[in-house]
């Protein structure tokens, strides 16, 4: 059995890293450089007491993303709506509706397009406004406009289809730009928290695409009448964005977060790092000054170029694919006629099968952390995702116009590519994005997790963006 030494062990606050071998020990001294994770003197560091902390940014990575996640799995709905409102949904889609035929890619620029422009608002608030406002403001129109949503859902819109297709992109963009906002300000904020805080938020949003394929098989299977399950399947939302709203004020009582939060002040932005001062209720952003408003970019993008490179193009391959062609990719055995073949086939293995893989390796990277943020590997795991593009495009896509072989005649082999796009996914994206505030200095945290947030929203708008390109190719 083999010994290892106790100097092949770092602590920090948020885990241990093990070093297995000298290609490693780089990588952790690049990520423990500044020792972000140790705890500041001052007060005793505060227990997370019954996890409640890791809890609620779980709860909130689940309430960041399931907007996107329930309008992109409520396909039956969609094809509904945009196609005869006055008859019974059918997975039979009328031939010549380019709204219908090409909405998942329509729907995913709308999604991502306002995030960049977002992003860029909120990198400019962060020191300008309070973080608690802008998260609490962008839940409660989250939650508005979700609920306007929720109430067209019972809304007979056969006479205005086309306007109801407008409503529908304004409201996908007004939410997007909302949850990114939302999802890019307490990721920045778990930017100052040990990593497990921040492995909780982005795995907690892999559990909302999980949960909302879940929830979307379980209507569809008891619910014979698509509104009634697509009701219950927004009111679900509604219920869980205003739960978000009361776990976010209770996580500014709880005093292990309010220890994490506690201001850095801006003089620090020079480079010298200085720690924040103690005071018996210390503010929970930092005080801003007239020539320090906005955080420096340039140190941040130096820093972060790498492991932003890996972010843009993973998130590109996997917006490319998902959902615009692996919700398209059709069973063998259709004409069968079997539940499972029109049915189930679709939110099975494009859904479900993908966000639970997703889900999956975002939680592994609680427990490994391999490779590290300088290490050439990760880049090249990344790279080698680019291979699954084809492999999706030569299963049973339809409506195929230009490419008419199809390679992979089983059922098979879309089940198995799915769990290969989710699982890297979600373990290659997860260790990028945690390992970015942590390799700068802390009082740069929040603003590298806005970053950090900007690349992510970047991948998936050039994904989206090619996407409608190739799907009009096949």
């Amino acid at each position: 059995m083999a010994i290892v030494s106790e100097d092949d062990f770092h602590q920090s606050s948020n885990s241990t890293y093990r070093t297995a071998g000298s290609s490693l020990r780089a990588d952790q001294e690049a990520l423990l450089e500044k020792l972000l994770d140790r705890p500041p003197p001052g007060p005793q560091r505060p227990k997370d007491r019954f996890s409640g902390t890791y809890i609620i940014f779980f709860s909130l990575g689940i309430g960041g993303l399931l907007p996107w996640n329930f309008f992109v799995t409520a396909q039956e709905y969609w094809i509904f709506k945009l196609s005869n409102c006055s008859s019974p949904a059918t997975l039979e889609e009328p031939k010549g509706s380019d709204i219908l035929n090409y909405f998942e890619s329509y729907l995913a620029v709308a999604s991502t397009v306002p995030s960049v422009l977002c992003l860029l608002v909120n990198f400019l608030l962060v020191n300008r406004v309070p973080i608690h406002v802008r998260v609490l403001a962008s839940l409660t129109v989250m939650l508005a406009i979700f609920v306007v949503m929720t109430v067209l859902v019972k809304v007979d819109t056969s006479s205005w289809t086309h306007g109801f297709f407008t409503v529908t992109i304004v409201c996908m963009a007004i939410l997007s730009g909302t949850s990114t906002i939302f999802n890019s300000s307490v990721f920045g904020m778990t930017g100052s928290f040990p990593m497990r805080n921040s492995q909780a938020l982005i795995s907690g949003g892999a559990m909302g695409g999980t949960l909302s394929a879940v929830a979307s098989l379980v209507d569809l299977a008891g619910a014979s009448d698509v509104t009634d399950s697509t009701l219950a399947f927004f009111l679900t939302a509604d219920v869980f964005l205003a739960l978000c709203i009361g776990l976010y004020l209770l996580l500014l009582r709880l005093d292990y977060a309010r220890y994490y939060m506690r201001p850095v002040w801006p003089a620090v932005f020079s480079g010298e790092e200085q720690l924040p001062q103690d005071s018996p209720n210390p503010p929970l952003v930092a005080p801003g000054s007239s020539d320090s408003q906005t955080p420096p970019l340039r140190p941040i993008l130096k820093k972060t170029a790498g492991l932003g490179f890996c972010i843009i193009y993973l998130l590109f391959i996997t917006s490319l694919v998902f959902p615009a062609i692996s919700s398209n990719i059709e069973s063998l055995s259709k004409g069968s006629g079997s539940p499972w073949s029109t049915k189930f086939f679709v939110p099975l293995t494009a859904f479900l099968l993908y966000n639970f893989a997703d889900l999956c390796g975002r939680q592994i990277t609680a427990w490994i952390q391999v490779p590290g943020p300088r290490s050439k590997v990760l880049p090249g795991l990344v790279l080698l995702r680019t291979c699954l593009v084809p492999l999706f495009v030569f299963c049973n896509y339809r409506p195929r116009v230009h490419l008419h072989t199809v390679v992979f005649q089983s059922d098979v082999y879309p089940v198995l590519f799915t769990s290969l796009l989710g699982l890297s996914n979600g373990y290659l994206s997860t260790l990028a994005l945690i390992y970015g505030p942590k390799i700068v200095p802390r009082e740069l945290a929040e603003a590298t997790g806005v970053v950090m947030s900007f690349y992510t929203c970047l991948g998936l708008v050039l994904g989206s963006a090619c996407s409608a390109l190739l799907v009009h190719l096949i």
